[in-house]
């Protein structure tokens, strides 16, 4: 039997065990990574489509669709926290993937009075995953026909912290209109 506590300075388990500090260390640069590429600004084109920060901006070549599609309920970007300081419009999504994959967004704008839902499907019978204030910053991936809304039956898939479609009847186009999904 040993004869160190589990208290101990050099037991697993203390908050000044070589371990712990580690730890430690690892989850603050992670979080690091993460608030850097929260926070990166969008880059522009000169077609009015924006590109996350760091990611080419000429090439042609996309990345491939998100797994939501209208048929789905579940997301493939982790939902932004509710404490978040950072507007989930004010910044681009974060790019996943390989460094050199191009993934364009595009720039809408929220025109629906009291908020537009964003839902989990293109329709209105499906779940509201958050609001979206009237004059707010959207960031467009692609767009596909749904539901019906005031004589509209375009939805775009938004990409702002949480893969959610809006009715494109509410959010207007800010320079070029999105691709087909």
């Amino acid at each position: 039997m040993s004869s160190r506590s589990p208290h101990s300075p050099h037991s697993p388990r203390s908050p000044r065990s070589p371990r712990t500090a580690l730890a430690r260390l690892a989850v603050t640069a992670a979080a690091g990574v993460l608030l850097a590429a929260a926070v990166a600004p969008a880059v522009a084109d000169e077609d009015g489509r924006a590109t996350p920060a760091g990611t080419p901006g000429p090439a042609a070549a996309t990345a491939p669709a998100p797994a939501a599609s209208p048929t789905s309920t579940t997301s493939p970007a982790p939902a932004a926290s509710p404490t978040s300081s950072a507007s989930p419009a004010a910044t681009p999504p974060a790019q996943s993937g390989t460094p050199d994959s191009a993934t364009r967004f595009y720039r809408g704008r929220v025109t629906a009075r009291g908020g537009l839902a964003l839902r989990s499907r293109p329709d209105r019978g499906s779940q509201v995953l958050r609001v979206a204030r009237q004059g707010e910053t959207v960031w467009i991936y692609c767009k596909t026909n749904g539901a019906n809304v005031d004589g509209n039956h375009l939805w775009y898939l938004l990409a702002d912290g949480t893969w959610a479609w809006g009715s494109a009847r509410y959010i207007d186009n800010v320079g070029p209109a999105p691709r087909w999904c």
